[in-house]
């Protein structure tokens, strides 16, 4: 049986442990597995991760999953878009995934069973940045990437450097578990007036959605006069927290950081960096970064 595209219809695997049998009978076959970890309500940039681990496997898994450990009391949990159906159906469309792993419950239920107690924590890679405002934040993505990694067991897994870090801190996770998993790194897919695709765009009023594009605009403007000239940290800084308030933006943070370390640059930036920020318009708190390559 077929979709109306000729991709084959794709399994949606709900149980760790078929998930698991899934996986291993695969690679029992020779087959290299990819894995594309995802919250849902996906959009281009989730099938942008999709191509990139299928470019590099042989089968790929989608996983939806609205991890509730990196989400605190008075968060957008509730509000956060669901649709397992729909998220399918734009997978199917595209082509390229397998199995969508769409579990139920990651952590047990403490009414049934003791409480979940073991988590993991990348100590030094997740400090500053998201956890300074959301410091339970990383505990829940590496605590919920590490139980779908041992569920899944991909070769390959492809994370967005929309959150970057995020992304390296999965990165430093696995190289110091010893996951024997390349970690990809997605370039940021951007809509068509350059604001980074995320599932929470769609909560911004259409105000806010007009004026959030400003966040890419300032980052930009400082990046090119970061290449053309000897620049201080702390006037990248100043040009885009100035850029994103004028957009009526409310600045959570904006750093200058070395990129695989993300300590922050002091002084003038005179080698590669990345700039990330994250600033809410409204109620939606919008996260972008932009790399800069220093010619020496």
């Amino acid at each position: 049986m077929s979709a109306a595209n000729d991709a084959p219809v794709i399994e949606v695997i709900t149980s760790a442990r078929e998930m698991r049998a899934w996986s291993r009978a695969a690679r029992a076959r020779g087959l290299r597995v990819g894995f594309v970890p995802t919250m849902g309500a996906l959009h281009d940039g989730h099938l942008s991760l999709v191509r990139a681990a299928r470019a590099r496997s042989d089968v790929v898994v989608v996983s939806i999953y609205v991890n509730e450990t990196q989400f605190a009391p008075g968060e957008d949990f509730d509000k956060y878009p669901r649709g397992v159906e729909a998220d399918v159906a734009k997978l199917q469309a595209v082509g390229g995934v397998d199995v969508a792993y769409a579990p139920r419950a990651m952590y047990v239920d403490p009414e049934k069973e003791a409480p979940h107690e073991t988590f993991v924590t990348v100590e030094n890679v997740s400090k500053g940045l998201c956890s300074l405002s959301r410091p339970h934040f990383f505990r829940g993505v590496a605590t919920v990437v590490t139980k779908l990694f041992n569920v899944v067991e991909p070769d390959v897994a492809a994370f967005g450097k929309k959150d970057y870090q995020q992304w390296r801190v999965i990165q430093r996770m696995v190289r110091d578990l010893d996951f024997d998993i390349d970690v990809v790194g997605g370039e940021i897919v951007r809509e068509s007036d350059g604001l980074a695709m995320s599932s929470r765009n769609a909560l911004l009023t259409p105000d806010n959605r007009a004026k959030a594009p400003a966040v890419r605009a300032c980052m930009s403007r400082a990046a090119e006069d970061a290449r053309s000239k000897r620049m201080d940290a702390s006037e990248i800084v100043r040009m885009v927290t100035e850029g994103i308030s004028n957009a009526t933006g409310v600045v959570d943070y904006v750093k200058v950081m070395h990129p695989e370390t993300l300590v922050e640059y002091e002084g003038v930036v005179e080698s590669d960096c990345v700039v990330a920020i994250a600033a809410k318009f409204g109620e939606v708190r919008l996260l972008d970064n932009i790399e800069i390559s220093i010619n020496p």
